[in-house]
Protein backbone atom coordinates (compact mmCIF):
# COMPACT_ATOMS: atom_id res chain seq x y z
CA UNK A 1 0.00 0.00 0.00
CA UNK A 2 1.27 3.54 -1.60
CA UNK A 3 0.24 7.13 0.05
CA UNK A 4 -2.68 6.97 -2.98
CA UNK A 5 -4.12 3.62 -1.86
CA UNK A 6 -4.31 5.35 1.80
CA UNK A 7 -5.77 8.31 -0.09
CA UNK A 8 -8.15 6.44 -2.02
CA UNK A 9 -9.08 4.25 1.37
CA UNK A 10 -10.06 7.21 3.31
CA UNK A 11 -11.93 9.09 0.46
CA UNK A 12 -13.62 5.77 0.22
CA UNK A 13 -14.30 5.74 3.60
CA UNK A 14 -15.80 9.48 3.73
CA UNK A 15 -17.96 8.98 0.71
CA UNK A 16 -19.80 5.95 2.60
CA UNK A 17 -18.28 4.04 -0.48
CA UNK A 18 -16.76 1.45 2.39
CA UNK A 19 -18.14 0.92 5.72
CA UNK A 20 -15.23 1.85 8.35
CA UNK A 21 -14.91 -1.45 9.88
CA UNK A 22 -13.62 -2.55 6.24
CA UNK A 23 -11.40 0.40 6.21
CA UNK A 24 -9.96 -1.09 9.61
CA UNK A 25 -9.15 -4.24 8.11
CA UNK A 26 -7.42 -2.97 5.16
CA UNK A 27 -5.39 -0.94 7.85
CA UNK A 28 -4.71 -3.75 10.05
CA UNK A 29 -1.85 -5.31 7.76
CA UNK A 30 -0.34 -1.66 7.59
CA UNK A 31 2.91 -1.73 9.52
CA UNK A 32 4.01 -4.87 8.75
CA UNK A 33 3.07 -9.36 8.34
CA UNK A 34 4.88 -11.73 10.60
CA UNK A 35 5.13 -15.10 8.33
CA UNK A 36 7.24 -16.55 10.98
CA UNK A 37 10.49 -16.38 8.86
CA UNK A 38 10.30 -12.88 7.64
CA UNK A 39 8.51 -10.05 8.72
CA UNK A 40 6.98 -8.30 5.67
CA UNK A 41 7.06 -4.43 5.37
CA UNK A 42 3.84 -3.34 4.40
CA UNK A 43 4.37 -0.02 5.79
CA UNK A 44 7.64 1.07 3.64
CA UNK A 45 6.39 2.55 0.50
CA UNK A 46 4.49 4.97 2.68
CA UNK A 47 7.76 5.83 4.31
CA UNK A 48 10.17 5.91 1.94
CA UNK A 49 8.44 5.92 -0.98
CA UNK A 50 9.66 2.13 -2.57
CA UNK A 51 8.19 -1.22 -1.26
CA UNK A 52 10.20 -3.49 0.05
CA UNK A 53 12.41 -5.49 -2.23
CA UNK A 54 13.01 -9.25 -1.66
CA UNK A 55 16.98 -9.62 -1.22
CA UNK A 56 16.44 -13.94 -2.33
CA UNK A 57 20.65 -15.31 -1.60
CA UNK A 58 20.70 -17.11 1.67
CA UNK A 59 17.12 -17.74 1.37
CA UNK A 60 15.46 -21.09 0.76
CA UNK A 61 13.41 -21.46 -2.55
CA UNK A 62 10.11 -22.04 -0.07
CA UNK A 63 10.80 -18.73 1.38
CA UNK A 64 10.81 -16.61 -1.62
CA UNK A 65 8.01 -18.34 -2.69
CA UNK A 66 6.21 -17.22 0.37
CA UNK A 67 6.87 -14.33 0.59
CA UNK A 68 6.08 -13.37 -3.09
CA UNK A 69 2.95 -15.58 -2.10
CA UNK A 70 1.78 -12.66 0.57
CA UNK A 71 3.21 -10.04 -1.27
CA UNK A 72 1.00 -10.91 -4.51
CA UNK A 73 -2.10 -10.03 -2.15
CA UNK A 74 -0.83 -6.41 -2.06
CA UNK A 75 -0.94 -5.72 -5.95
CA UNK A 76 2.07 -4.17 -5.89
CA UNK A 77 5.04 -4.42 -8.17
CA UNK A 78 7.54 -6.97 -6.53
CA UNK A 79 11.53 -6.99 -6.88
CA UNK A 80 13.50 -9.71 -5.86
CA UNK A 81 16.85 -9.62 -6.20
CA UNK A 82 19.69 -12.07 -6.09
CA UNK A 83 17.88 -15.02 -6.81
CA UNK A 84 18.37 -18.08 -9.03
CA UNK A 85 16.64 -20.20 -11.84
CA UNK A 86 15.01 -22.45 -9.36
CA UNK A 87 13.35 -19.85 -7.25
CA UNK A 88 11.95 -18.06 -10.57
CA UNK A 89 10.23 -21.36 -11.33
CA UNK A 90 8.65 -21.24 -8.26
CA UNK A 91 7.66 -17.59 -8.46
CA UNK A 92 6.22 -18.00 -11.50
CA UNK A 93 4.06 -21.05 -10.57
CA UNK A 94 2.15 -18.62 -8.48
CA UNK A 95 2.86 -15.60 -11.02
CA UNK A 96 2.68 -15.74 -14.82
CA UNK A 97 3.42 -12.32 -15.16
CA UNK A 98 7.00 -12.63 -13.40
CA UNK A 99 9.76 -12.05 -15.46
CA UNK A 100 13.66 -13.29 -14.91
CA UNK A 101 16.48 -11.34 -16.38
CA UNK A 102 18.91 -14.60 -15.73
CA UNK A 103 22.35 -12.44 -15.84
CA UNK A 104 21.47 -10.09 -13.26
CA UNK A 105 19.74 -12.57 -11.37
CA UNK A 106 16.36 -10.55 -10.91
CA UNK A 107 12.84 -11.54 -10.66
CA UNK A 108 10.45 -8.67 -11.36
CA UNK A 109 6.61 -8.52 -11.45
CA UNK A 110 4.63 -5.82 -12.26
CA UNK A 111 1.09 -5.40 -11.00
CA UNK A 112 0.67 -1.23 -11.15
CA UNK A 113 0.75 0.44 -14.26
CA UNK A 114 3.28 2.85 -13.90
CA UNK A 115 4.40 6.09 -16.13
CA UNK A 116 8.21 6.23 -16.41
CA UNK A 117 10.37 9.62 -15.57
CA UNK A 118 10.81 12.19 -18.12
CA UNK A 119 14.79 12.39 -16.63
CA UNK A 120 16.64 8.88 -17.17
CA UNK A 121 19.37 7.13 -15.46
CA UNK A 122 22.80 6.25 -17.38
CA UNK A 123 24.18 2.82 -16.19
CA UNK A 124 27.93 2.34 -17.75
CA UNK A 125 30.41 0.18 -17.52
CA UNK A 126 33.86 -0.62 -18.34
CA UNK A 127 33.57 -3.96 -19.54
CA UNK A 128 31.54 -7.19 -20.57
CA UNK A 129 31.87 -8.57 -17.71
CA UNK A 130 30.67 -5.85 -15.35
CA UNK A 131 27.41 -7.10 -17.20
CA UNK A 132 25.39 -9.07 -14.03
CA UNK A 133 25.94 -5.57 -11.90
CA UNK A 134 24.18 -3.44 -15.07
CA UNK A 135 21.37 -5.59 -15.84
CA UNK A 136 20.81 -6.19 -11.54
CA UNK A 137 21.14 -2.10 -11.55
CA UNK A 138 19.01 -1.48 -14.15
CA UNK A 139 16.01 -3.78 -13.87
CA UNK A 140 16.25 -2.39 -10.45
CA UNK A 141 15.86 1.47 -11.83
CA UNK A 142 13.26 0.14 -14.20
CA UNK A 143 10.78 -1.32 -12.10
CA UNK A 144 11.52 1.93 -9.48
CA UNK A 145 9.71 3.96 -12.34
CA UNK A 146 12.93 5.31 -14.40
CA UNK A 147 13.93 5.56 -17.53
CA UNK A 148 17.18 3.57 -18.17
CA UNK A 149 19.62 3.88 -20.76
CA UNK A 150 22.71 1.78 -20.99
CA UNK A 151 26.52 2.47 -22.31
CA UNK A 152 28.81 -0.85 -21.80
CA UNK A 153 32.28 -1.70 -22.72
CA UNK A 154 33.71 1.54 -22.36
CA UNK A 155 36.64 1.09 -19.85
CA UNK A 156 39.71 3.12 -19.39
CA UNK A 157 41.75 0.70 -21.75
CA UNK A 158 40.36 1.93 -24.81
CA UNK A 159 39.35 5.63 -23.52
CA UNK A 160 37.94 6.83 -26.98
CA UNK A 161 35.08 4.21 -26.63
CA UNK A 162 33.65 6.55 -23.66
CA UNK A 163 34.17 9.63 -25.70
CA UNK A 164 31.73 8.44 -28.59
CA UNK A 165 28.64 8.21 -25.56
CA UNK A 166 29.34 11.06 -23.92
CA UNK A 167 26.32 12.62 -25.51
CA UNK A 168 23.99 10.18 -23.56
CA UNK A 169 26.05 10.05 -20.39
CA UNK A 170 25.73 14.04 -20.13
CA UNK A 171 22.38 13.88 -20.75
CA UNK A 172 21.25 11.66 -17.66
CA UNK A 173 20.11 13.25 -14.21
CA UNK A 174 22.03 10.25 -12.47
CA UNK A 175 25.36 8.59 -13.58
CA UNK A 176 26.00 4.73 -12.33
CA UNK A 177 29.44 3.56 -12.95
CA UNK A 178 29.79 0.03 -12.74
CA UNK A 179 33.63 -1.26 -13.10
CA UNK A 180 36.47 -3.74 -11.85
CA UNK A 181 39.72 -3.95 -12.12
CA UNK A 182 41.33 -0.52 -10.77
CA UNK A 183 37.67 1.07 -10.92
CA UNK A 184 39.34 4.07 -12.82
CA UNK A 185 36.28 4.77 -14.94
CA UNK A 186 34.04 6.66 -12.34
CA UNK A 187 37.23 9.16 -11.44
CA UNK A 188 37.15 9.47 -15.25
CA UNK A 189 33.36 10.32 -16.04
CA UNK A 190 33.22 12.10 -12.72
CA UNK A 191 35.78 14.65 -14.35
CA UNK A 192 33.55 15.05 -17.31
CA UNK A 193 30.20 15.26 -16.58
CA UNK A 194 27.92 18.13 -14.20
CA UNK A 195 25.74 14.83 -12.73
CA UNK A 196 26.09 12.92 -9.61
CA UNK A 197 28.17 9.60 -10.57
CA UNK A 198 27.46 6.49 -7.91
CA UNK A 199 30.10 4.29 -8.27
CA UNK A 200 29.87 0.40 -8.13
CA UNK A 201 32.92 -1.46 -7.59
CA UNK A 202 32.47 -4.87 -8.95
CA UNK A 203 34.15 -8.03 -8.40
CA UNK A 204 35.36 -8.50 -11.62
CA UNK A 205 39.54 -8.73 -11.61
CA UNK A 206 42.43 -10.79 -11.57
CA UNK A 207 44.35 -11.97 -7.63
CA UNK A 208 45.54 -8.31 -6.46
CA UNK A 209 41.92 -6.95 -7.55
CA UNK A 210 41.28 -8.80 -3.99
CA UNK A 211 37.33 -9.44 -5.36
CA UNK A 212 36.50 -6.21 -5.90
CA UNK A 213 38.70 -4.62 -3.10
CA UNK A 214 40.91 -2.87 -5.08
CA UNK A 215 38.05 -0.72 -7.52
CA UNK A 216 36.19 -0.16 -4.05
CA UNK A 217 39.40 1.52 -2.84
CA UNK A 218 40.32 3.23 -5.79
CA UNK A 219 36.66 4.54 -6.28
CA UNK A 220 36.56 5.52 -2.64
CA UNK A 221 40.00 7.59 -2.97
CA UNK A 222 38.94 9.74 -6.35
CA UNK A 223 40.05 12.76 -6.71
CA UNK A 224 37.10 13.63 -9.06
CA UNK A 225 34.57 15.38 -7.11
CA UNK A 226 30.67 14.40 -7.35
CA UNK A 227 31.40 10.62 -6.60
CA UNK A 228 29.84 8.18 -4.37
CA UNK A 229 30.56 5.16 -4.11
CA UNK A 230 28.16 1.84 -2.74
CA UNK A 231 29.34 -1.60 -1.44
CA UNK A 232 30.93 -4.44 -3.96
CA UNK A 233 29.16 -5.82 -7.10
CA UNK A 234 25.83 -3.69 -5.43
CA UNK A 235 23.57 -2.60 -8.34
CA UNK A 236 20.72 -2.43 -6.62
CA UNK A 237 21.63 0.56 -4.36
CA UNK A 238 23.22 1.84 -6.66
CA UNK A 239 20.14 1.89 -8.56
CA UNK A 240 18.09 2.79 -5.65
CA UNK A 241 20.02 5.42 -5.03
CA UNK A 242 20.18 7.15 -8.64
CA UNK A 243 15.88 6.77 -8.74
CA UNK A 244 15.65 8.74 -5.70
CA UNK A 245 18.07 11.18 -7.18
CA UNK A 246 16.17 10.99 -10.81
CA UNK A 247 12.56 11.63 -8.79
CA UNK A 248 14.10 15.19 -6.90
CA UNK A 249 11.45 17.80 -8.57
Amino acid sequence: MDSEDVRKLLAAMKNDEIQIDTAIEKIKELPFTDLGFAMIDNHREIRVGYPEAIYCEGKTVEQVRDIVKFMLTKGNNILATRANGAMYDAVRELCSEAKYNQLGRVITIRKKEQALTDTYIVIVCAGTSDLPVVEEAAEVASILGNRVEKVTDVGVAGIHRLFAKMDVIRGAKAVIVVAGMEGALASVIAGLVDKPVIAVPTSVGYGANFGGVSALLCMLNSCASGVSVVNIDNGFGAAYTASMINKIK
